[in-house]
């Protein structure tokens, strides 16, 4: 017990072993639905389910094991929503890459972060990009996580005439999926803890008592890794045109790790006197290392998770909070005939849930200045609308920068966002 006072610095932060450890369960239980979320997107890529599930808990162990022993936060990891819906539809099904070239990607985005980190660049680039790029590409994906939702439950169905309609809504899929998101939203509203875990087994759970889905069992030992792991192919994601898709991996990750490492510190009172989060350096390179580790595994991007705030406000306060996930990350392993009970209608409620918390960024905008707006809602309505986060991030920057000169407002641009801009232009003139 004192090792871990010690090298926690339990005493120091106000805390004790019991708390940090109800403060670990409170987060897995709001960030475990990732656990059936995401084998059930990748699978769709051509990846095996199984090996997607192993992957997963053990990237998201990986992480936590990093974040919580080396850099003492209470902040869990896990392979990030949106990054794992624009692996599968964006990459893989929109652009015809192979999944081991997407992986490939993933890892490359990673070493980037790792670098960024090392040699201190990611203060300049979090600086450069303007809060309205930020805030409009965090809605975009929230966006486009609800577009992938309604389009598994069958809600939203492609058409000739109108490109997308109304679907079934008498099918089972669609009642479900529904069922599902009013579920969730109320017991999130309600502040019950795990509630995106409890809406996705309820349904699941309702669908195998009225015969809609069958149950696979609930606990043995792990599958196979074997089929995904370190099957990337990293030469074939240095094709000139994977360098966008890797641009938006590495902004996704870094702008999404940034803003919910500043939220959980802010959230625990982890900020030095200056406002600064302390060992900032060490958190950010455990997010990119078990990015790198992830996709060895087979999985895509792992990032920080906002739902880390649950287990600060348990009182976690130390790295034990994130241990106390890793652990619990490992013993899923064994539940992997739970997960592939899971249906994709089931999880349907989940992204749209998620779409909600994420296209709440639009709030923070400022509708006020066209110059600011535009760009906010050319940048969101990309995404789901050309099924691709790296062509909204690109499309956002290049109105960003074109509104801002023809309005002469030169002073609200910077050489980074300028050039950023002009390198999506010849990309779209020169690769697409």
């Amino acid at each position: 017990m004192n090792i871990l006072d010690k090298h926690f610095k339990l005493t120091e932060h106000k805390t004790n072993i019991r708390t940090e450890v109800i403060a670990g369960i409170t987060t897995f239980l709001t960030m475990a639905y990732i656990i059936f979320v995401n084998p059930s997107i990748l699978s769709e890529a051509g990846m095996d389910y199984g090996a997607v599930f192993v992957a997963t808990c053990l990237a998201a162990a990986i992480g936590c094991l990093i974040m919580g022993i080396w850099a003492n936060y209470p902040i869990a990891q896990a392979p990030g929503m949106g990054l794992n819906a624009f692996f599968t539809y964006g990459v893989v099904l929109g652009m015809g890459y192979t999944w081991e070239a997407a992986l490939g990607a993933v890892f490359l985005s990673g070493f980037c972060f790792f670098l960024l980190s090392i040699f201190k660049i990611r203060e300049w680039i979090i600086n450069s990009i303007p809060l309205s790029l930020r805030l409009g590409i965090a809605a975009g994906i929230g966006l486009f996580l609800a577009m992938i939702a309604l389009k598994n439950a069958g809600i939203v169905v492609s058409d000739q005439a109108t490109y997308v309609a109304l679907g079934d809504m008498s099918e089972p899929a669609a009642i479900y999926a529904l069922v599902g998101f009013f579920m969730i939203t109320a017991l999130a509203y309600l502040k019950v803890t795990g509630a995106v875990m409890i809406g996705i087994l309820g349904v699941t759970v309702v669908a195998i008592l009225l015969g809609h889905n069958e149950y696979g069992g609930l606990m043995s030992m792990p599958p196979s890794i074997a089929p995904t792991l370190v099957q990337m192919d990293i030469l074939g994601a240095l094709d000139v045109a994977m360098l966008s898709v890797i641009f938006a991996f590495l902004f996704v990750d870094l702008f999404d790790t940034s803003g919910t490492l500043v939220g959980v510190a802010q959230r625990g009172n982890l900020l030095d006197a200056n406002g600064k989060l302390p060992r900032i350096g060490r958190a950010m390179m455990a997010d990119s290392t078990a990015s790198m580790a992830g996709a060895a595994l087979g999985t895509s991007t792992t990032t920080s998770y906002i739902e880390s705030t649950a287990g600060i406000a348990s009182g976690g306060r130390t790295g034990l909070t994130a241990v106390v996930v890793a652990i619990l990350f490992l013993v899923s392993l064994f539940f992997a005939p739970l997960a592939g009970s899971i249906p994709a209608y089931a999880t349907a409620g989940a992204l749209l849930y998620v779409a909600v918390l994420m296209a709440g960024s639009l709030a923070h905008a400022n509708w006020d200045d066209p110059t600011e707006a535009a760009p906010v809602l050319i940048a969101a309505l990309a995404m789901p609308l050309t099924f691709s986060i790296a062509e909204g991030i690109a499309l956002g920057f290049i109105s960003f920068v074109a509104i801002k000169t023809l309005s002469g407002r030169f002073k609200d641009l910077n050489p980074a966002v300028v050039l950023l801009a002009l390198l999506f232009v010849a990309k779209f003139l020169f690769l697409d």
